[in-house]
């Protein structure tokens, strides 16, 4: 089993959401079926970017290193310079 982490983004909230996931189809119909937490208040996020990985672990870290940044510049340029790697 692979894991992905991706980047949403609602151009509603204009705002980006991080996370990761196994099945990222399914994880975008959830995200976008409204109901609790930060997703649930709009339902129009966008993939707007993701990496795949072979262990949760690995998919895990680079979550979390992203969302370290803390910046919104470093996030899209990280996307606009994307080749989405499958």
């Amino acid at each position: 089993m692979s894991y992905c982490i991706y980047i949403l983004y609602s151009l509603a909230l204009n705002r980006y959401y991080i996370g990761y996931t196994s099945d990222m189809s399914a994880r975008i119909i959830r995200h976008n079926q409204g109901g609790k937490g930060f997703t649930g208040k709009v339902n129009d996020w966008e993939l707007v970017y993701h990496e795949r990985f072979e262990t949760k672990l690995e998919a895990l870290k680079r979550e979390k290193e992203i969302k370290s940044w803390k910046s919104r510049i470093k996030l899209q340029e990280l996307i606009a310079g994307s080749v989405h790697p499958d």
